[in-house]
């Protein structure tokens, strides 16, 4: 009986520590010190959330006139369309391919999302670059989350966002610089471009007429 009694206040007393008490002092600490971190550091614009830091998401939807007044980021693996994972409003969320190099269904997803990109540039009456197209506007990541672009893909864009906005591709350009995140350390990694903080900051300068 005392082993029971004595089994039975241990289990009481870790669970109150390790299930109640830990997780909200966590939690308190968490939101005291890094709330914005804590609560899946959201971005909001005009007082609602429009995504996160952490997470791509989908820019390239709709009409392609009309998406062709953003910066699009990496494709996600969870399909074709849309180009990147996170839908704020249904909420929707990633996944690999699980699909093997030697698979063709990668090839044809490639040109789809060529395709795609250069339907939004006649859209808004650019002929489409004859330059190559950067890997990650084409290929997609293993989680389909990744929030940055190479500098490279940036610039590829800019010439179509500037013309859909009715902005000078120098301005576009400088905001493309703007928020351009330069190797960890200055050694780890290459420069990248944050595609959600750009597109806020393109809708910053103001709302130009849309093309039609």
């Amino acid at each position: 009986m005392a082993m029971i009694r004595a089994a039975t206040t241990t289990f009481l007393l870790l669970t109150a520590l390790t299930g109640v008490a830990y997780p909200l002092l966590v939690t308190a600490v968490a939101q005291g010190v890094f709330p914005l971190q804590a609560n899946g550091s959201l971005r909001t614009h005009e007082g609602r959330v429009v995504g996160s830091a952490l997470i791509g998401q989908d820019f390239s939807s709709g009409e392609p006139a009309r998406a062709a007044r953003w910066f699009w980021g990496r494709p996600s693996a969870t399909a074709p369309s849309p180009y990147t994972a996170l839908d704020v409003a249904a909420g929707g969320a990633s996944g690999g391919s699980n699909l093997a190099p030697s698979n063709p269904l990668l090839a044809e997803r490639a040109q789809e999302r060529i395709a795609t990109l250069a339907a939004a540039a006649r859209a808004v009456g650019l002929a489409p670059s004859d330059a190559p197209v950067p890997v990650e506007l084409v290929t997609s990541s293993a989680s389909g989350l990744d929030p940055h672009l190479s500098v490279a893909a940036a610039e590829f864009q800019v010439a179509r966002v500037a013309r859909a906005r009715g902005l000078s591709e120098d301005t576009v350009r400088a905001l493309v610089r703007a928020h351009t995140s330069p190797r960890t350390l200055g050694i780890l990694g290459e420069p990248t471009v944050h595609v959600l903080e750009l597109n806020l900051a393109l809708e910053a300068l103001g709302r130009s007429p849309e093309v039609p």
